[in-house]
């Protein structure tokens, strides 16, 4: 009917309605404990001291994997501005995948919200977009909010980087900062439980590894964490959960596991390859691409074949590529690639594929109890976690991450710091092979003093003594060193 309404035009009062239901706080100044937790991550510790200084100015954008505590992070900030002053009808929140405003534009919900406040530059509106890439032309609305000085401040969750699509890069260029939200690390695990040894960090994670290795932190009493850890997988849901108790017997970790399979598969798995995904990248074969994650997990921590997979499932290498991307983009796996020295010859060689959480793979293939009896698989399970762990560092500190392999020769991770380049070989005893690292000192010596083997039961010690000269550190004072730079990292990026 000319000028009447339709299913996709909600009137003022229902928007009103909905932005009331979200925003409980602007009834009594309290964010409700459900929604913000009181165990609060690195990033909620910072996020609202960087959004209330705003300097440069900037919008933040919280993008991580699904289950990660992304929403928490940001009731948590609410509530942290709250407690800092801020009047609690300057503070708006808006899930933008709720079916009514998913029916209205972007501008059309923050003139409503401006119609009934008196924001001003010197006092602006905190706007908390849920789920921003559900928006409307979200990348286009944040760049008119940003370039016309709307009296806004911003911050948004996402669980895909649709935000990095090429469209919309030049949108955020100066506009906004993305910061990265990673499953839960090994040294926040050991918080949230209160058994974190005090660690001395340096400004690079090579002073850090230096100071352990010198330190009289013993690992022992953090092994079954560790193990209970690589079962339940970095999710606040899971950690947190009474179920299953974080220290116990052979059937405590089989509950876990199980759990965790059971929870991932639904949440991280299947509304990322369902759902983020054909959203954010307009897939029109969704199965096909869960078959292609199924494959990938079984080939984790190996060599990727592109042109082998791509023939396996019938598609294209170009097709294949895409979609690798998509689960890259949506922060499900990661690649590698192969270290050469020389920037133009990595980008064409072999990449190495990882989950970035290992619990993730298990749950993409329904392994059950399978990774409690496989020695073998264990072993997977530990280099993938030592390497989703310097991955999420890299995300705070923009260093680069790789493998290296040459003939039969190959270490596992590099982390390429230009203040302390190191070399990891990734064991689980002390009997690891040794020529692989042999071999890359001999052709990349700058990595001499960075060199380490990292195993469960390893002693710690620096690199250096002429018999041998990498280090050895145990994997759970490698994982605590790691995830403790990661967060002074992401402080200093906050501040």
């Amino acid at each position: 009917m000319a000028g009447g309404r339709t299913s996709f035009d909600p009137t003022a009062g229902e928007i009103k309605r909905v932005l009331a239901e979200q925003n409980p706080w602007h009834f009594d100044g309290k964010v409700p404990q459900e929604l913000a937790k009181v165990r609060e991550r690195p990033l909620a510790q910072g996020l609202w001291r960087r959004l209330l200084a705003d300097e440069p100015r900037r919008f933040q954008i919280v993008l991580g994997p699904r289950r990660v505590g992304k929403t928490t992070v940001m009731y948590q900030t609410v509530r942290a501005l709250l407690g800092q002053g801020v009047p609690a009808n300057r503070l708006w929140w808006l899930r933008l995948d709720h079916p009514i405003l998913l029916q209205s534009s972007m501008e059309d919900l923050v003139r409503h919200i401006l119609r009934g406040t008196n924001a001003s530059s010197s006092a602006p509106i905190f706007l908390f977009f849920d789920e921003l890439t559900y928006g409307r032309d979200w990348d286009l609305w944040l760049k008119t909010f940003y370039d016309e000085h709307w009296p806004v401040k911003v911050a948004g969750t996402s669980s895909s980087v649709a935000a990095l699509r090429e469209r919309h890069v030049e949108s955020g260029v100066g506009r906004w900062e993305e910061q990265y939200l990673a499953p839960y690390l090994f040294d926040e695990f050991l918080d949230l439980v209160d058994r974190a040894p005090k660690i001395e960090v340096g400004n690079t994670l090579a002073e850090t590894l230096l100071r352990l290795a010198a330190s009289p932190v013993h690992e022992a009493e953090l092994v079954p964490l560790r193990v209970a850890f690589s079962l339940i997988g970095g999710f606040p849901e899971l950690l947190l959960s009474k179920d299953v108790p974080l220290e116990g017997d052979g059937e405590d970790n089989q509950a876990r596991l199980l759990r965790s399979q059971r929870v991932l598969r639904s949440d991280a798995v299947e509304r990322a390859i369902y759902k983020d995904i054909p959203q954010a990248f307009g897939v029109n074969d969704p199965l096909l691409l869960e078959r292609m994650l199924y494959m990938l997990a079984g080939q984790f921590t190996r060599l990727l074949s592109p042109s082998a997979l791509s023939k396996n499932l019938g598609l294209s290498q170009p097709t294949f590529d895409r979609y690798l991307s998509y689960l890259e983009r949506a922060f499900i796996v990661f690649a590698l690639p192969n270290y050469s020295g020389n920037e133009n010859v990595t980008q064409r060689r072999g990449r190495k594929l990882y989950f970035v959480d290992g619990a993730v793979r298990n749950a993409a293939l329904q392994r059950g109890t399978a990774p409690l009896t496989s020695p073998e698989e264990m072993g997977l399970l530990i280099e993938n976690m030592a390497a989703s762990h310097l991955f999420a560092l890299s995300q705070q500190s923009q260093v680069r991450v790789y493998h290296w392999r040459e003939g039969s020769n190959e270490v596992d991770l590099l982390y390429d710091d230009p203040g302390g380049p190191l070399a990891f070989e990734i064991g689980t005893s002390s009997s690891h092979p040794r020529q692989g690292m042999r071999a890359f000192l001999r052709k990349h010596p700058r990595f001499a003093d960075g060199a380490w083997y990292i195993a469960p039961g390893l002693p710690s010690r620096a690199p250096g003594n002429d018999e041998t000269p990498w280090g050895t550190l145990p994997l759970e004072l490698f994982l605590l060193a790691v995830g403790r730079q990661a967060a002074a990292y992401l402080e200093q990026r906050l501040m």
